[in-house]
């Protein structure tokens, strides 16, 4: 099993210049938003925006590589989740997105990247379910091998970042 470290951190996802891969949970027309989506768009520049419209609607559960543009990382890896109280399977698709991530992530044979906690802002997603589901998801990904050495949780504040230390580094 590969030997995949893992950092959660408070910290703006879209100034982690030591890091290969950013993950933006995407919304379907893959356009600025708000939370993940409005920083890493605004850090990026309206390049990035341009370059998704072809790829839109981006399905749930699915991930689009592109170039970082005015970020410090070489890659976004953008990835839709469910919105937790509207769309059918938010847990599956959750599930799915990490998966997608990881696959993204070997195909381009990234070897560190950033990922927010997925769905906890404006897809109302409970954070310790979500931390639930993401540490569980890249463990079961990580039983096959992988080009990624480092995943780094970024979150908001204190307390999802309790939360994920605990799903993340507790077996």
């Amino acid at each position: 099993m590969p030997n995949v470290i893992y950092e959660v951190v408070l910290a703006d996802i879209a100034k982690q210049a030591d890091i290969e891969a950013v993950v933006n949970s995407a919304n379907a027309n893959l356009r600025f938003g708000s939370g993940v989506a409005g920083a890493i768009h605004s850090a990026a520049g309206p390049e990035l925006e341009d370059y998704c419209e072809p790829y839109a609607p981006l399905p749930f559960g699915a991930a689009l590589v592109t170039p970082g543009f005015n970020l410090p990382n070489k890659f976004v890896i953008h990835v839709r989740a469910a919105h937790y109280l509207n769309d059918d399977e938010p847990e599956a698709v959750l599930q799915k997105c990490v998966q997608s991530v990881v696959a993204a992530a070997n195909q381009n044979a990234i070897t560190s990247m950033a990922i927010p906690a997925i769905g906890t802002g404006v897809f109302k997603f409970p954070k310790e379910l979500s931390a639930s589901i993401m540490a569980t998801s890249f463990r079961q990904c990580f039983e096959q091998p992988t080009s990624l050495q480092k995943v780094r949780i970024c979150v908001a504040d204190a307390d999802t970042k309790a939360l994920f230390e605990r799903a993340f580094f507790t077996a």
